[in-house]
């Protein structure tokens, strides 16, 4: 934990020369496990300069070579995955079942994604013209990954920039740095050169801008909320440098009568609240087709009431806290919302669960008789907040589906195969997920819309960190 007050620059740990500091706190218990230091603008000179420096040779490397320290990462990262698990468990309240299973699995499933997308991966190419196109890693990368998937981002971002021979400064959230922190030290153990891979916390309007305005960076990177990468965008725009975004979501999920109602239904209300709906592909607005109406109201007040909520430290399949009290006021705050647009409270509703007076625990909630024009439809909750939405035909599930500023995910279940390779392709969304098919890893993963640009894992992933070169030779 000593490392929480000191930044990692190339290759060594020092102190900041910022003096600000903030706790980090333990959303279960709400007790203080560490002191973070926040960096500044000085702070960000030091490491934009280590990655411009190490990136004069990183970016020569062969990719056999890099391909070496990714399976040296791997294997490190095999030996923390309880160290990464148990981080995620304090700082953000994930339930250790699930911090272990899918939480810190997310480390290693996204390294052997990128590990696979490198191996196939040509940066040079004969066009049928006769050209020679090159692929040349960008330059030094910045990095800003938020909290509610704290190791899941971080390897989204950080593991393409080592593959492609770029160098990098990562941000991590302020509220979750002991996982960032555990995976510089895996970095280091794994034999990066010096300056390759940084890290200085801090604050968004502090750290993150310095990042983004900053001349000697070539790209950014970053996930969060819409407004923060709104944020970013203005920044970078002085320095032109490539911007890449994975932002808020108001996933829809399309359920019609011809599914298995009681499985389809329990499942997708289950996935709306994991991680305590913290997911911002999370499936928040089931749109239930007007005929199966009753009878998934009935199936989804029963899931709901059916999911535990406790202590993070127990093993299981609950949920734990939301992350901080500002997160717990926001949620507190859109259910009095639904309750004043006169959406129809089916189970939770506003407080804490039942023996749950310490920690910022929220009751899994649903409303249903909702409206998609009203805020609980519109805007992301970011909590175990389901709204239900009934539609008549398969035209209006499809625009109610569409009518949002996001587009990073949707859902569909039914059981005519031919009706979701008909609804899929007319669905405005990054990925649609059809009768519960989950994510794999090694897949694209991003949005349309307000929900981002570029896409993230696996092939697709490695693209953003490249620069395109063409050679033209005499004929």
């Amino acid at each position: 934990m000593e490392n929480l007050q000191k930044f990692y620059i190339g290759g060594r740990w020092i102190d900041p020369v910022s003096d600000a500091v903030m706790p980090v706190l333990n959303p279960a218990t709400e007790q203080r496990i560490g002191t973070v230091a926040l960096g500044n603008g000085a702070d960000v000179d030091k490491a934009v300069a280590a990655a411009k420096s190490a990136f004069d040779t990183y970016s020569q490397t062969g990719k056999a070579e890099r391909l070496a320290l990714l399976t040296r990462l791997r294997e490190v990262t095999e030996d923390r995955l309880e160290d990464l698990a148990q981080a995620m468990r304090l700082e953000m309240g994930a339930p250790i079942t699930m911090a272990r299973e899918v939480q810190a699995d997310a480390a290693l499933g996204h390294l052997q994604g990128f590990i696979d997308a490198l191996e196939s991966l040509h940066t040079r190419n004969t066009l049928d013209n006769g050209d020679v196109m090159l692929r040349e890693p960008i330059g030094v990368c910045g990095l800003i990954t938020p909290w509610n998937w704290p190791m899941n981002q971080i390897a989204l971002k950080v593991i393409p920039a080592l593959a492609t021979g770029c160098t990098c400064v990562l941000k991590p959230s302020e509220h979750t740095p002991v996982s960032a922190m555990i995976y510089a030290e895996m970095i280091h153990e794994a034999g990066y050169p010096a300056g390759v891979f940084n890290l200085v916390n801090g604050d968004g309007i502090t750290v993150g801008s310095a990042l983004s305005r900053h001349k000697d960076v070539q790209m950014m990177s970053f996930t969060g909320s819409t407004r923060a990468g709104i944020a970013v965008t203005h920044d970078a725009a002085e320095t032109v440098k490539r911007v890449t975004l994975e932002l808020g979501g108001k996933s829809p999920n399309l359920v019609f009568a011809d599914c298995d109602l009681e499985d389809r239904v329990t499942a997708s209300v289950q996935e709306c609240m994991f991680n305590t709906g913290q997911s911002c592909d999370a499936p928040t607005r089931l749109l239930v087709e007007r005929s199966c109406y009753d009878a998934v109201l009935e199936i989804a007040r029963r899931a709901a009431e059916d999911i535990a909520v406790g202590d993070p430290a127990q093993e299981g399949d609950h949920i734990g806290p939301l992350f901080d009290r500002i997160q717990f006021d926001r949620v507190q705050a859109m259910i009095h919302v639904g309750l004043d647009e006169g959406a129809t409270l089916l189970t939770g509703g506003p407080g804490k669960p039942e023996g749950c007076e310490t920690g910022w625990f929220v009751k899994p909630t649903i409303f249903a008789d909702v409206r998609n024009d009203m805020r609980i439809a519109q805007e992301e909750i970011f909590g175990p907040v389901l709204v239900i939405i009934p539609f008549e035909d398969e035209a209006e599930a499809i625009g109610l589906a569409n009518d949002t500023p996001y587009g990073l995910a949707a859902y569909v279940q039914t059981g005519s195969t031919a009706r979701a390779e008909r609804v899929a392709p007319r669905l405005r969304a990054g990925a649609i997920h059809i009768n519960g098919g989950g994510f794999n890893y090694g897949s694209p993963f991003g949005g349309y819309k307000q929900s981002g640009n570029g896409r993230e894992g696996g092939l697709l992933g490695l693209e953003d960190y490249f620069e395109t070169k063409t050679l033209h030779w005499p004929a």
